[in-house]
């Protein structure tokens, strides 16, 4: 490639995603309620976003250092965790268990990076210094065939394995990461299926049967493991929509970049609804009949056991007659010798 050409291209791979957000900014999906407004003025750029145990959980893009806000119901920020001074490009969260989040440094617009990581961190109310914890409990995960740029993180609500989609204007792809992460050595990830291009976040259904991936404009719901496409999602006119969550209960959120933005709940299309319903139980299996009180159960009785209770009083009878034959014989002839 001329190397008058290269600088162009490169910044125009750059601006791409950006130009396709500010585009998705006209989007529809009105029919979202707002179900809390960031009061906090520290949170700016909303990027990636949790329901877990009542609070909303959200980390800022790049250039904050490294916080996660637990907010409460009615939008004011309740805790603050603090687990990194300066990460390189926090972009996302997933869920960790309780009282926990994963967080994910794998932001890469250049390309550059050798590899990403995630720290699972505690959080909750009050003010949390998580800084030595997260540095024993972050991972280093590295892709197939080089350098990604991705702001998706995902955890599968049975197994708590992690997976990040991909962040490419020409198509994204979801990455497995290994079921048990390595400290102290590269975790290679590996290539499941594709997704939607500019993924900007995604989460599970708590089930597991089901993952929603976002970009700016709209979502596409999709079928686990297989990765079939069940629908899409509308999404509401935002900022820069790079925060999306499902609840326990199956509801859709999503948040923006911005300063005292909204987080909305997004009406799911009766369709996918059902499509998205829990399966339903397995009926119960016909009990036995209750026992009937004063009868005790009848015990098994074996065959053989069973003949000679019926061969015994034949044997009993044949015996006593020939007994009677013999006494009466023998007495005949002691009368005799009389």
């Amino acid at each position: 490639m001329p190397d008058r050409l290269r600088g162009p291209l490169v910044a125009l791979a750059l601006a791409a995603p950006f130009a396709v957000g500010l585009a998705a900014h006209a989007a529809g999906g009105d029919d979202a309620e707002v179900v809390l407004t960031f009061a906090d003025p520290e949170i700016l750029e909303s990027s990636g976003l949790v329901a877990a145990e009542g609070l909303l959980l959200t980390t800022n893009d790049s250039g904050d250092s490294g916080r996660v806000f637990a907010v409460g119901p009615e939008g004011r920020t309740v805790g603050v965790t603090t687990w990194a001074d300066e990460p390189t490009d926090v972009e996302a969260l997933a869920p960790a268990g309780p009282g926990q989040v994963w967080v994910g440094d794998i932001g890469d617009n250049p390309g550059s990076r050798g590899s990403v990581t995630v720290a699972r961190v505690p959080v909750g109310r009050g003010v949390i210094d998580a800084r030595t914890e997260a540095a024993g409990a972050t991972y280093e995960l590295v892709y197939p065939g080089g350098a990604r740029d991705a702001e998706t993180l995902l955890s599968h609500p049975r197994t708590g394995r992690l997976y990040v989609a991909s962040k490419s204007f020409f198509g994204g792809a979801l990455y497995e990461a290994p079921a048990r992460l390595d400290p102290d050595a590269p975790n290679e990830l590996r290539e499941v299926g594709g997704v939607l291009p500019i993924a900007t976040d995604g989460a599970f259904w708590p089930d597991g049967r089901h993952l929603v991936v976002r970009g700016y404009a709209d979502a596409v719901v999709y079928a686990w493991p297989s990765l079939a496409e069940v629908g899409e999602l509308e999404l509401p006119d935002q900022q820069q929509g790079e925060g999306i969550a499902v609840t326990d209960d199956g509801r859709v959120l999503v948040s923006t970049e911005g300063q005292f933005t909204d987080v909305l709940e997004v009406p799911l299309p009766a369709d996918l609804e059902e499509a998205l319903a829990p399966e339903a139980e397995p009926e119960p299996t016909p009990e036995a009949a209750p026992e009937q009180p004063g009868q005790p159960d009848a015990e098994p009785v074996d065959r053989a056991q069973d003949e000679s209770l019926r061969t015994v009083p034949l044997a009993w009878l044949l015996g006593a007659l020939t007994a009677v034959v013999l006494a009466t014989l023998l007495l005949a002839r002691a009368v005799r010798r009389r």
